[in-house]
């Protein structure tokens, strides 16, 4: 049973969500929060396998969430709810932790496609705005940004799954392209995580941006 955790300040939001997600015979909502603070609390009392965050909210923003449940040591995929499909804030939430990011506008069934591709790190979700976050946000040059040291220890077939995994592709995707079968892909995928000390494939989407291994307009 995935255990789903709702973060948003509309009451109405929440009540819409727990609806769908409830009617799920695998998954179930375990709590609500109304604010980043709430969040923070709950999430260590009811420990759940995801946590669906608005990225504004009052008091305790939705990143800083984030980053404070990263930094605890909380296994929740954090899927960021927003309005707008071009979010100023979709970066920051990136570089905060976030598994990936849901349009509040989304259908019942991206809804609950996003949530249990969160759990198996299948894909990124969104699909209509993780492109466009890439190309605006990720290749932004940071001052703080390094290469890790650890994109050395890639195998060329490892740096190869790399490159195709910032274009978003799936692992049933990534076999297909690469001519194996899906758990040689997967294989693959968790060898990438482990060695670059990376949570999930959002976060090696901003590694291999950042990092120069791809650059928008040639990650395919």
């Amino acid at each position: 049973m995935i255990r789903v955790l709702l973060a948003d300040d509309q009451a109405l939001v929440r009540a819409g969500f727990r609806m769908i997600i409830d009617n799920q015979a695998d998954m179930t909502v375990v709590a609500e929060a109304a604010d980043g603070g709430d969040v923070l609390e709950v999430a260590r009392r009811e420990r759940p396998d995801v946590i669906l965050m608005d990225i504004r909210m009052p008091g305790l923003d939705g990143i800083e969430a984030t980053r404070r449940l990263i930094a605890d040591g909380c296994g929740a995929h954090i899927l960021m709810l927003t309005t707008f499909d071009l979010d100023e804030y979709l970066y920051e939430a990136m570089r905060a932790g976030a598994s990936g990011f849901l349009l509040k506008t989304a259908p019942p069934r991206q809804l609950i496609a996003a949530i249990r591709d969160a759990t198996t790190g299948d894909t990124l979700v969104a699909p209509a705005i993780t492109r466009r976050l890439v190309e605006e946000f990720v290749a932004r040059p940071r001052p703080d940004t390094t290469i890790p040291a650890a994109l050395a220890r890639l195998t060329p077939r490892e740096l190869e799954v790399l490159k195709l995994m910032a274009t978003g592709l799936s692992n049933a995707e990534l076999a297909q392209t690469l001519f194996v079968s899906e758990t040689t892909a997967k294989t693959h995928v968790t060898r990438i995580l482990t060695k670059l000390g990376l949570r999930d494939r959002v976060q090696a989407v901003v590694t291999a941006y950042e990092s120069g291994v791809v650059r928008p307009g040639n990650s395919g």
